[in-house]
């Protein structure tokens, strides 16, 4: 394994490397969608089971909580015996686990294989990013973050459309049973074309592992509790907990050379502060994704089917501008372009918010593909950031972080849309739409305050944190 890593020190050589990205997309792709694509069929699965609307919304809860409690654990797994390994055993799961969806007769059987399922995507999203680091030579980092910027925002996007097709055509089941030779063929690319990486000598950290565990799941449950308006009483005790075992976990990775919990990387201020803007970012988005189509409805009345064309916009601006952004990040700063991609992703968002009631469909669909257009000039140099800024041993962790911001600002601003309409049930949608704005211009503040931090400044951070680190060994 060693010589594979010194003869391609600094990315795969083509073809390997083109499919080795495929391979990468394909596992996101897959992960990705099946985090939206059962909110669509939750009702028809319901149904179908002769289950109750409350218990089946485990259906859902049940993967993402399993991706929050293992995307650290797994991250970390990946630094110690190799990303490539963690990659392949989450996708066997998860495809492994898709069959067992598709098969399952009852609602207790879809829920447990949705929580397997869920800890297979985990195995996918904690390392692929790591894993494009090692795919590409490090002057064409941007082009591979790009793509992988545009698989899981497109993928995020179109899920519920790809959800709805597949309802017409057929019965619930093939919405995983699709996974099964996707995820062999993926799996044989796989196997002949992912890098090799150098394991680490440390063992893993149980203990830490559980408290991420802990702290990361209960504490987004207690967002997602506050949000749906659930007992007080119920929401702090969540929180209390978690922060107990937040505590807990930062306190032991404190002097420990290669934290769980990165925060080594944390002390890289240029990490820190992409780390934040991709919070700020995704929370932005979300707010923006779950309040549309009850925009759309209540303030325009567009029918489902219409609502899903005039979205359409949105991601299609990502795929066009994503690409673009990993090539302009090769030459210009990420917290310039991070900074004017989020502004203009405000600007679409408060366009959005301010439509006047005569508002035509084509003023819908340029303030989505501004806003989209927007979020896409951002992420890529901002992933890009974040992987390049990490040692490269400590690539999994990076991987991991990012990762968790994008899950922390989903499941936060997806609260604050669910609070919003409790809260104001006719102007809930446009508020959240504003409130989505204020997320956005607050990235863009994160993202420009790298510019102090890019270039050599950033470049000498990280070697005297790897340099403290190895005399710490």
């Amino acid at each position: 394994m060693s010589s594979a890593i010194t003869e391609h020190a600094d990315g795969l050589p083509q073809p390997q490397r083109n499919l080795a990205i495929l391979t990468i997309a394909l596992g996101l792709v897959m992960a990705v969608i099946d985090g939206s694509i059962a909110n669509v069929a939750l009702p028809t699965i319901a149904k179908a089971l002769d289950a109750s609307p409350a218990f089946s919304v485990w259906i859902v809860n049940g993967y993402q909580l399993a991706i929050t409690i293992s995307l650290l654990p797994l991250a970390s797994l990946g630094e110690i015996i190799g990303y490539r390994r963690v990659y392949l055993a989450g996708l066997v799961l998860f495809t492994v686990a898709s069959l067992f969806c598709a098969l399952a007769h009852t609602l207790p059987l879809l829920t447990v294989a949705r929580i397997i399922q869920g800890f297979g995507a985990a195995g996918i999203l904690s390392v692929n990013s790591a894993l494009v680091r090692f795919t590409y030579p490090h002057a064409l980092l941007g082009r591979g973050i790009g793509i992988n910027a545009l698989v899981v925002a497109v993928s995020a996007a179109v899920g519920p459309t790809v959800a709805s097709f597949i309802l017409s055509v057929g019965t619930w089941p093939y919405l995983f049973a699709i996974n099964v030779p996707l995820g062999i063929v993926t799996l044989a690319f796989g196997l002949r074309y992912l890098p090799h990486t150098m394991p680490a000598v440390h063992a893993f950290d149980w203990q830490s592992a559980a408290l991420s565990a802990v702290t990361f799941g209960l504490g987004i449950a207690a967002i997602d509790s506050a949000g749906h308006g659930e007992a007080l009483f119920f929401c702090l005790t969540e929180f209390a907990i978690a922060a107990i075992a937040g505590f807990l976990l930062v306190r032991r990775q404190r002097h420990l050379p290669s934290p769980l919990l990165p925060i080594d990387l944390l002390r890289i201020p240029i990490f820190a502060l992409s780390i934040g803007t991709s919070i700020a970012s995704f929370c932005g988005q979300m707010l923006a994704f779950v309040a549309m189509p009850f925009y759309l409805e209540n303030h325009f009345g567009y029918s489902a089917v219409q609502i899903g064309l005039l979205i359409t916009p949105w991601p299609i601006a990502v795929a066009c501008a994503a690409p673009l952004a990993g090539r302009l990040v090769e030459r210009y700063p990420a917290g310039l372009l991070g900074g004017i991609g989020l502004l203009l992703f405000a600007l679409g968002l408060g366009a959005l918010a301010l439509l006047p009631a005569t508002a035509t469909p084509f003023d819908l669909i340029w303030r989505m593909a501004l806003a989209g257009a927007g979020f896409g000039l951002f992420q890529t140099p901002n992933n890009r950031t974040m992987i390049a800024a990490a040692p490269r041993e400590r690539s999994g962790g990076a991987s991991g972080m990012l990762g968790t911001a994008r899950l922390l600002g989903q499941t936060t601003g997806a609260a604050l849309v669910a609070l919003l309409l409790g809260r104001y049930p006719t102007d809930g949608t446009r508020i959240s739409l504003m409130v989505g704005v204020g997320f956005a211009l607050a990235g863009a503040a994160l993202s420009t305050f790298r510019l102090s931090s890019t270039g050599s400044r950033g470049a000498e951070q990280v070697r005297v944190h790897e340099g403290q680190r190895l005399k710490g060994e």
